[in-house]
Parts: structure tokens; C-alpha cells; sequence
């Protein structure tokens, strides 16, 4: 390659949890590593108001504090965190292989190791409202936000194994619990449906989508329709959560690294390892069972300990 191309030891693709702890660890343990954020810096808990289960912050911390603070602590040890993304990416085969990557479609640079973070982006329905009221009652994660909703009435919207373990997760903390299904039957496993059936405080609703969610800055109910019958009607609730899954940014890797038949990529064994030498994957964008801040953090902590290990292999 040509003399003008940027050399990195460790690049690092993507600004959430798992990122900027990777960046942390990887720091620390001298690999100067580059951060391409991405357009959301900072990943999804920017959108996210208030996090109360990221250990170290007793009284809870705002999701964007919480982001500057990562990311504040990164910078302390020279991480360099660059806005932009990555766009297009050629890896190596071999071990000791050097990576190509492109920037913004234009720049080019070359890495020794790569981690990527990229995440995964929670599925919306798209109305409007829905898109206004995220993070004032609108949110994708019951066990990130369902503590907020104790004793309140909340709609979950989804029918599968994760809308129905929400539903019944959220029936603990809550008054009551809606279920909203634009099917006639639940698609979860029957063990989910019998809870979901046997839990007394959680209505479903099927036939029935959401036509708009009300309230002005935060949630004051929804309106919902039923797809059959067209009637609509108001069901006054604080919170609304949608559970209807998951995609993984992966779309850049398809066809150069291993994924599952749901896009998330492939980690070898307990190790953040891809089948490319070199090419390491945390957070949200390999994990599609937790996807919790502190989980995407801790493995950000093995991506940077595996590259390290790595360059310390081929030296």
C-alpha cells in the first residue's frame, strides 16, 4: 500500500459501552487505538434518559452523561476518538494481515487489529409519535426502563418470545400490563404463552396495532386499532414498549465475517474472536441474548485483551 495511508494498531468501530471500554483497555495496554463513532455517537443509550443499572453511579446517571463520561475516560489515555464512519472494509486472511478500511468513502486507512461495536439497532414501528416520545415513554428495553413504571399501566407491542418475556417481566413491577398483537395468536413458544396467559395483571389484546401515541413530551396513553374491525380506542398508560426485535449493524461485514441466521456476528467460543485473524466483535452487534450496557462493556473488555494477545502472538 502506498506510503500515505494511515498505519493504526487497533481501530475500533463504533462509540457505545462496548467501544469506548475497548478503547479503554486498549489504551491502557499501548495500542493507541482509533475510534470511528459513527453518525450516533455514542451508540443507543444517547437516547436513552435516565440509566439506573450501570454499576458505579449510585443515583443513576443520564444515558448521554454516561456516553461522555466513557468517553472522557477513553481520551484520558489518548484514545483517539474521530467522528466518522466506516464505510466500506477489506480484511485479511492471515494472521499478521494488515486491514484495510475506508472512511467516509473516500479516506483510507490500514489496521493491524480491528474491533467492531457497531451494535444493533432496536426495531420501531414508525409512527411519528412513537419517534418523538422515545426516551419520554417510548422504549425498547423493559429491563432497562421498566423500574420507572412501577405501579403504572404500560402496553408492550410485539409477539414473540420477547414481547412476551417483557410482558410478564414488566407485569412484576407494573399495575397492569397490555400486550398488543396485530396477529390473532402469539407466535412465542407455548412455555412463553402459558406465562404470559397465566399472569393475572397482563391483558392481550390481539388483532390491535398502535395508530399514534399520545401525550406531548412524555406518554399519556395510546390510541389503538383494530385491524380487523377498524373501531379504535384510547387506552391511557405511561409507558410503551416495543418488542419486536432487533437488527444488527452488520450490513458492512456481510459476506467477510461468519453470522448467524439473524445477521449478528460470530465470536469463536468465550473469546471475541471472528474467523478473521485479527478482527475481534463486542457488544450488541454478537450478542443478541443480554444487550445490556454493562454486559456490551465487559466485552469490550475481552475484544481489547484479544487484540493485545494477538499482536503480542505475531511480534
Amino acid at each position: 500500500m502506498s506510503e500515505n495511508i494511515e498505519r493504526i494498531k487497533c481501530v475500533i468501530i463504533g462509540s457505545g459501552p462496548a467501544g469506548y471500554t475497548a478503547a479503554i483497555y486498549a489504551a491502557r495496554a499501548d495500542l493507541k487505538p482509533v475510534i470511528y463513532t459513527g453518525m450516533e455517537m455514542g451508540g443507543q443509550l444517547t437516547t436513552t434518559t435516565e440509566v439506573d443499572n450501570f454499576p458505579g453511579y449510585p443515583e443513576g446517571v443520564e444515558g448521554p452523561k454516561l456516553m461522555e463520561d466513557l468517553k472522557a475516560q477513553a481520551e484520558r489515555f489518548e484514545t483517539q476518538v474521530r467522528f466518522g464512519s466506516v464505510t466500506k472494509i477489506d480484511f485479511s486472511d492471515v494472521p499478521g494481515g494488515i486491514h484495510t478500511l475506508e472512511i467516509d468513502g473516500s479516506k483510507k486507512i490500514e489496521a493491524e487489529t480491528v474491533i467492531i461495536a457497531t451494535g444493533a439497532s432496536a426495531k420501531y414501528l414508525g409512527l411519528p409519535s412513537e419517534q418523538r416520545l422515545r426516551g419520554g415513554g417510548v422504549s425498547a428495553c423493559a429491563t432497562c426502563d421498566g423500574f420507572f413504571y412501577r405501579n403504572q399501566d404500560v402496553i408492550v407491542v410485539g409477539g414473540g418470545d420477547t414481547a412476551a418475556e417483557e410482558a410478564t417481566y414488566l407485569a412484576k413491577l407494573c399495575k397492569k400490563v397490555t400486550l398488543l398483537l396485530r396477529r390473532d395468536e402469539l407466535r412465542a413458544s407455548k412455555a412463553m404463552q402459558n406465562r404470559v396467559f397465566n399472569t393475572p395483571n397482563l391483558e392481550v389484546l390481539f388483532n390491535t396495532e398502535i395508530d399514534e401515541v399520545l401525550g406531548e413530551k412524555t406518554v399519556e396513553g395510546v390510541r389503538v386499532i383494530n385491524n380487523k374491525t377498524k373501531e379504535k380506542k384510547d387506552i391511557p398508560v405511561t409507558g410503551v414498549f416495543i418488542a419486536i426485535g432487533h437488527k444488527p449493524n452488520t450490513e458492512l461485514f456481510v459476506g467477510q465475517l461468519d453470522m448467524d441466521d439473524n445477521k449478528y456476528l460470530i465470536t469463536k467460543g468465550k473469546s471475541s474472536k471472528t474467523n478473521k485473524p485479527g478482527v475481534f466483535a463486542c457488544g450488541d452487534v454478537q450478542d443478541h441474548e443480554y444487550r445490556q450496557a454493562i454486559s456490551a462493556a465487559g466485552s469490550g473488555c475481552m475484544a481489547a485483551l484479544d487484540a493485545e494477545r494477538y499482536l503480542g502472538s505475531i511480534e
